[in-house]
């Protein structure tokens, strides 16, 4: 491959350390695509003939069907998806071969291959991520009225319903599929035509290469094309926020289905039992997308630091782009199927929930409340009342709504029998009826608009 520029081949060590095709096999099919693409612009730009070109097209669909037959085959004197793609044309075409490099590099090759393979991972994970949604806004309205407590420092403190619960993470997903689908936008540009950092001399046509490949523009810049990783870092990010907030759904279910919470029995096609404990079911796919969580954010901090001091233009470094892609895009697509089956599959036991909620003094700032609209009592002034009927309460080991009128107006006589209407769990939750908030009516709301955005009553 080197030429006459070398006089000695390369060491072991140097050979092994070069070679990317264990990894960068994956893009086998991007390569494919874009050396069709460019070597269909050749011929219509009059750089090669339309014979050569018709060879060499039949020729990578040879080596695709191959690929897809057989894998693609690791020779490390290869180096990469490109050179080996091109050898195995040789061996079938012939000479020919050669002429499918004119006008590219290696560098706007792989840059172009890795933004087409970063773009048809984040079209999976974006259904992928649909998927989930649509789980939980199915699960959230068979539970729109199931009361269970809501927490602050995993202490118990208003009542929520569990369609509240489900539902928001129906927003952070939302907000997953918002930075992926930006992400999106920026990736979708054309490195393809900008050779190895300058351009080339040939009369090509960029647009005609940008618009076969389903990209919106060629990029503006040879030297900034063929170095820019950033859609890379942009899919990373987007990553680990999205492996994050499936971290903390995970952590719920994990807590929710221990003993001391009861809250849900988990499917067991995402549980494992255990070697010695016959009795033992342990939410091990939980706890493994909680665990890749930090796998994913390790894999955007891993191509950070490579990309982080690198002169223009391509880097040998940038060789390492790759894995930690590949890793986190495999990873979070785990995750997201995992959680999405867990959402569906679950059993939740509302009543447990319901009678959880009616624990912790749940309904404490509904007493607050009442004091404030009905009493007319400043509500720093009710808070501290409040606090004293919660206190009075715990100390008989009762709920506040089975406190007695006259327990209740000797801490303020101007609390009177009304207030048992706001004492409940059910008003609590009916109460707050602000837009997004936990009443079942707002959820229903939610509900109903994250139907339609997701398109699931057509």
């Amino acid at each position: 491959m080197w030429g006459g520029r070398f006089a000695e081949g390369p060491s072991a060590i140097m050979r092994e350390i070069n070679a990317s095709i264990p990894f960068d096999k994956q893009l086998w099919q991007q390569d494919i695509a874009a050396s069709k693409a460019h070597v269909a612009m050749l011929a219509a730009c009059k750089i090669v003939s339309v014979e050569d070109a018709d060879t060499i097209t039949g020729g990578l669909e040879k080596v695709a069907a191959e690929y897809e037959a057989d894998g693609v085959p690791e020779n490390w004197d290869l180096e990469d998806i490109h050179m080996t793609t091109e050898a195995r044309l040789a061996e079938l075409v012939g000479p020919v071969a050669g002429r499918l490099h004119t006008a590219r590099s290696r560098n706007d090759q792989v840059a172009t291959d890795f933004r087409l393979w970063v773009r048809d991972e984040t079209d999976s994970l974006l259904e992928g991520l649909a998927g989930l949604q649509r789980s939980l806004v199915e699960t959230a309205g068979q539970h729109a009225d199931s009361i269970m407590p809501g927490f602050t420092h995993l202490q118990t403190a208003q009542p929520v319903t569990l369609g509240h619960h489900l539902m928001a993470y129906y927003e952070m997903i939302a907000r997953d599929v918002s930075r992926f689908k930006d992400a999106r936008v920026r990736l979708n540009q054309s490195p393809l035509g900008s050779a190895a950092l300058a351009g080339t001399g040939f009369p090509i046509d960029r647009k005609m290469t940008t618009q076969a490949l389903g990209f919106d523009a060629p990029t503006a810049n040879s030297l900034d094309a063929v170095s820019d990783r950033d859609f890379a870092l942009d899919f990373l990010g987007a990553a680990s926020q999205c492996a994050l907030h499936l971290s903390r759904l995970a952590e719920e279910f994990v807590i929710w289905a221990s003993q001391p919470f009861g809250f849900v029995r988990m499917p067991d096609t995402l549980s494992t039992g255990s070697s010695i404990m016959p009795q033992k079911k342990n939410p091990d796919a939980a706890e493994l997308v909680r665990g890749h969580a930090g796998r994913i954010v390790g894999c955007q901090m891993a191509l950070m630091m490579t990309m982080k001091g690198l002169p223009l233009a391509y880097s040998k470094d940038m060789q390492d782009d790759k894995p930690p892609v590949f890793e986190a895009a495999g990873l979070l697509q785990l995750c997201v199927a995992a959680m999405t089956g867990m959402v569906a599959g679950a059993d939740f036991r509302t009543g447990r929930m319901r009678q959880a909620a009616e624990l912790g003094y749940a309904t404490a700032t509904d007493l607050a409340d009442w004091l404030v609209r009905e009493a007319d009592i400043p509500f720093r002034e009710a808070h501290h009342i409040t606090g004293a009927a919660v206190k009075l309460a715990e100390g008989k080991g009762s709920a506040l709504d089975e406190l007695s009128l006259e327990e209740l107006q000797v801490i303020d006589p101007r609390i009177d029998d009304r207030v048992y209407k706001a004492l409940s769990v059910e008003a609590s939750v009916a109460a707050r009826n602000s837009y997004g908030g936990t009443a079942p009516e707002q959820v229903r709301v939610q509900i109903a608009e994250a139907r339609k955005s997701l398109g699931m009553d057509q």
